[in-house]
């Protein structure tokens, strides 16, 4: 059965190299796994899927990688990856449940079950890609709980660490009006605030300045911080900001984007009767187009 529990996570990361601790908590029949298969998590009724140590031998058995995660609702938790399984409802304690992509859920989740979840996501994931060092082409070991993996030839040793990669994501405003695009791929009619990845050597103001000249080529200024939300889809770290249009005329590069426009607040209050959708309030985009649409967001100094 699922566990309920109050709605708590602590990453408790000064357990992850007492060793001692993690292999008596992994035994303890009430330490809680969260199984992921392929990048998905399990739902049961529509809940996300949080097993007793003491319901789940054969989880542990038949797990790829397992680490340490910390504690939800005061109880230790361990990621627990079940990728290699064809069927993982073959396993007991999965019977019943389903694989969900984590970013349906992010909608009803509760915060704290969010974050566990994109944790445990974002760092299976990395060991799915970094079984082999990149230095010497040996395989690597996990560490420190799952959170470090050690090339386990002796001469080299390279520690690997989990990677985070930063994108620069921002809302485009001049007066009443901000700019969206779509990308390619995204459901018929979904327009977004621009984004892109941080290439190195640049700051986030220039990856944002950057980004919105070769996306739609638009100048722009007074750039603002605006908050980050976690994307491990694999592993992106989306960097928000609002900035002021310098210029207007919009220049659409194909290779980056499929379309771009300007829409006003009136349009925002009911985008479908104008033939576009926004994304919802839990991915930071909403939230800035929603602040915009309401207008609430920060004026730029003047």
């Amino acid at each position: 059965m699922e566990a309920e529990l109050q709605q708590s996570f602590d990453r408790a990361a000064e357990k992850r190299e007492d060793l001692d601790y993690l292999e008596e908590r992994l035994a303890h029949p009430d330490t809680l796994l969260l199984p992921l298969w392929k990048g998905d998590v399990f739902t049961r009724n529509d809940a996300l899927l949080l097993v007793p140590r003491g319901e789940a031998e054969t989880l542990v058995d038949r797990a790829a990688e397992i680490v340490w995660l910390g504690y939800y609702g005061g109880a230790p938790c361990f990621g627990v990856d079940v990728t290699p399984l064809q069927a993982p409802q073959e396993i007991a304690s999965l019977r019943g449940c389903s694989p969900t992509q984590l970013r349906a859920l992010l909608a009803r989740l509760p915060t704290s079950q969010i974050e566990l979840s994109m944790f445990a996501r974002a760092l299976l994931l990395w060991h799915q890609r970094t079984q082999f060092c990149s230095v010497c082409g040996h395989a690597n070991q996990p560490r420190k709980g799952g959170h470090v993996r050690i090339c386990g030839r002796t001469s080299c040793a390279s520690d690997h660490f989990p990677r985070t990669d930063p994108c620069v994501l921002v809302l485009i405003v001049d007066g009443d009006s901000c700019l969206l695009g779509r990308s390619k791929g995204w459901p018929a009619g979904m327009y977004s605030a621009l984004a892109g990845f941080v290439e190195p050597g640049e700051s986030l103001e220039q990856a944002v300045s950057r980004e919105v000249l070769e996306e739609v080529g638009i100048e722009v200024e007074a750039l603002r911080y605006a908050g980050s939300q976690p994307w491990p889809f694999p592993a992106s770290l989306m960097v928000g900001f609002v900035a002021k249009a310098r210029t207007r005329t919009i220049r659409v590069d194909p290779h980056e984007l499929e379309a771009a426009r300007w829409v006003t607040r009136a349009e925002l209050q009911a985008p479908e009767a104008h033939g576009f959708f926004v994304p919802p309030p839990f991915a930071i985009a909403g939230r800035l187009i929603a602040a915009f649409t309401a207008g609430t967001l920060e004026p730029f100094a003047t």
